[in-house]
């Protein structure tokens, strides 16, 4: 079993609070890294989509009563999202006797339906915390490349090649599409929701023009940001804010948007090997959201980020706020001999970074230009994580 960095953060959230709430994908990994806690801790599962399981929650007070001495983790929470109003007495009846921590462990595939139950009934008494795919720094090094042509999801990136690995990622956007998106109530036909998948896919890393894609499928442009916001909940699609300031200068504020998962992406498109990859157009952007969501995974929660960019075409792909006046400007380049563009160095005399880098596909570590650093992506988010200590 590979190894997920967060199980540490994992434990210690729940060793402070009475209930985490930990998101993600469907086939993210969430139950195989909640079980691997469940062990030492007497932890009980219930996977609520399973009749027999749900059935053992309908007195759910009696049933927390006679399991106290357990952490009791219940999967696919935003099911029965009524569950979350008793919880609330039974946290604060297990407070005033002593149990302050540990108590529930809740793991959703749909953050914002579950973001909003937990804030409404569990404010003050519950944590976040979103399990993101395969990483860079969790796979050997001599993996890159295969992690961002097969993407994070566990069961795609160790299939036994890219044929399996392939199938499983087709698998897993028709089950979305066809069973998962219908059973958390919106009523959009499969056929339209898999074209707005593709065209997001097709304009990876691309500003998101809601009139565009409207034309496409031949909707409302509201429509489609309605769309856009459902792909967003259930975090199988990134929107990337545009990063504001004090410049005068125009900026372009439409968001860019990603299919979080490289994978997914190449699937969608039906990018069947690394070589078809390596010369399909969508190339730069698939890189470009591949390197930004591994960075993402290692900011602290505090950390705001987001890309600038303004009508003169000065760019920065990603810029991070990390709090104490560190803020960093991140190019984005695939090419083993990465060049700074013009437009970079404008950016940066707007914004003034406190450091300029430029991750790319190589291992070495090297300055390019009197104040900008090339660097690798598992360097990056070496630094991200000593910079958030």
């Amino acid at each position: 079993m590979i190894e997920k960095k967060i199980k540490k953060q994992l434990e210690y959230l729940l060793d402070k609070s009475p209930a985490v709430v930990l998101t993600g994908p469907r086939q993210v990994g969430k139950t195989t890294l909640a079980l691997s806690i469940a062990q030492p801790q007497k932890g009980i599962y219930l996977d609520l989509e399973l009749p027999s399981n749900l059935a053992k929650v309908t007195d759910i007070e009696e049933y927390c009563r006679l399991n106290s001495d357990h952490l009791l983790i219940f999967d696919e929470i935003q099911h029965i999202p009524d569950l979350f109003a008793p919880l609330r007495g039974i946290i604060d009846e297990r407070r005033r006797q002593g149990k302050k921590t540990g108590q529930f462990l809740f793991l959703g595939s749909a953050s914002m339906d579950l973001l909003k139950q937990t804030s409404e009934t569990l404010a003050g008494r519950i944590v976040y915390c979103e399990l993101f795919p395969l990483t860079v720094d969790e796979v050997p090094s001599n993996d890159l490349y295969k992690l961002w042509y097969r993407g994070g999801f566990p069961e795609s990136f160790i299939a036994e090649n890219d044929e399996e690995s392939l199938r499983w990622r087709l698998d897993f956007i028709k089950t979305y599409l066809e069973r998962d998106i219908p059973q958390l109530g919106p009523r959009i036909p499969a056929e339209t929701l898999r074209r707005f998948w593709t065209m997001l896919a097709h304009n990876q890393g691309q500003a998101f023009n809601a009139a565009s894609f409207a034309k496409g499928l031949e909707v409302k442009g509201i429509t489609t940001s309605r769309y856009l916001d459902l792909m967003v909940d259930l975090l199988l699609v990134r929107r990337l804010a545009s990063w504001t300031s004090n410049s005068r200068k125009r900026l372009v504020k439409a968001p860019k948007t990603f299919v979080r998962d490289s994978g997914i992406c190449h699937a969608l498109l039906g990018i069947k090997t690394l070589d078809e990859l390596l010369g399909h157009p969508v190339v730069g952007g698939s890189w470009e959201g591949f390197v930004i969501e591994n960075i993402i995974s290692s900011l602290p929660r505090y950390a705001s980020y987001g890309y600038y960019k303004t009508a003169g075409g000065a760019e920065i792909d990603f810029v991070i706020d990390l709090g104490n006046q560190e803020l960093w400007a991140i190019e984005i380049k695939r090419s083993l001999a990465p060049k700074i563009s013009k437009g970079f160095y404008i950016a940066c005399e707007d914004l003034k970074p406190t450091k300029k880098f430029i991750v790319y596909a190589g291992d070495e570590r090297f300055p390019l230009a009197k104040d900008v650093e090339v660097i690798s992506l598992r360097d990056i988010m070496h630094e991200i994580n000593i910079a958030s200590e």
